[in-house]
């Protein structure tokens, strides 16, 4: 997963964050490129893994701007799928056949459409009771990824999407999940929806080897701005709470999500 900034000429001062700089940072001019890059990015970092480690561990994004991705990565021949173990990021607490799961969503755009199945997909059973749908989930990982170098497992692929209020996965400003350190999935209580949400937490996004977070659309450009032009406030911003320990972060944005930032 390498690539550079399309609109930038050697390093880029752009404020504060860890992440920010002209090679973590690559803008598409619209959603459609976004999703061209994003699913060729998606590509070699499988390929990558499952040549050094015979699988490709991956967790899904929900909301709207992954959607062209999956549908992208359906017409990719070169996938080796039987050796893809998929996973999701967060999910709201509904049934799977619900219009607002996420993993509706990806089962739709992209599951429902392959040539071979996925060697395993674990969806988040947000069927469930909230609490006990995090514990399940949080074992189901600890089963099937690896933690090589810790406790915590590391997955090969995070994706993750921002909300033009700066939340990335269901970690929402304000929300108790921003802090809790002992969980790796969580029923957070988001109280901006009056409901919960389960989601990763800052440790296992953290572990993984790749993180990509895809922002499109100009509603997202001040937040955009703030996470990565502004001073540190991942109670206020949580996008900014991802800071992967020994892995490599990208942002990939299109033109309008990037208009705000001085690249």
């Amino acid at each position: 997963m390498t690539a550079k900034n399309s609109n930038s000429e050697g390093d880029t001062d752009c404020g504060r964050h860890p992440a920010c700089s002209s090679d973590n940072i690559i803008v598409r001019p619209d959603r459609t490129a976004l999703a061209d890059t994003a699913a060729s990015m998606v590509l070699a970092a499988s390929i990558i893994s499952v040549a050094q480690r015979g699988v490709f561990t991956i967790a899904f994004a929900g909301g709207s701007t992954p959607g062209p991705v999956y549908e992208r990565l359906t017409a990719l021949g070169e996938i080796d799928w039987p050796r893809w173990r998929i996973f999701w990021s967060d999910e709201r607490c509904v049934p799977p056949t619900h219009a607002d799961s996420n993993y509706r969503m990806a089962r739709e755009s992209l599951l429902d459409r392959l040539p071979q199945a996925p060697g395993a997909v674990s969806r988040m059973p947000g069927e469930l009771p909230p609490r006990q749908a995090a514990r399940v989930y949080e074992e189901a990982i600890r089963e099937a990824v690896a933690a090589p170098d810790s406790n915590i497992p590391r997955f090969d692929l995070i994706l993750l999407g921002m909300g033009d209020d700066g939340h990335t996965a269901s970690l929402f400003p304000g929300s108790p999940a921003l802090n809790n350190a002992k969980d790796l999935v969580v029923a957070d209580f988001v109280s901006k929806l009056t409901a919960r949400r389960l989601t990763f937490t800052y440790p296992l996004i953290n572990a993984a080897r790749h993180v990509l977070i895809l922002v499109s659309g100009s509603s997202k450009a001040d937040a955009l701005s703030s996470a990565l032009n502004g001073p540190q406030r991942p109670n206020e911003l949580p996008v900014q709470g991802v800071q992967p320990l020994d892995g490599q972060l990208r942002w990939l944005v299109d033109a309008d999500a990037a208009q705000s930032l001085n690249l």
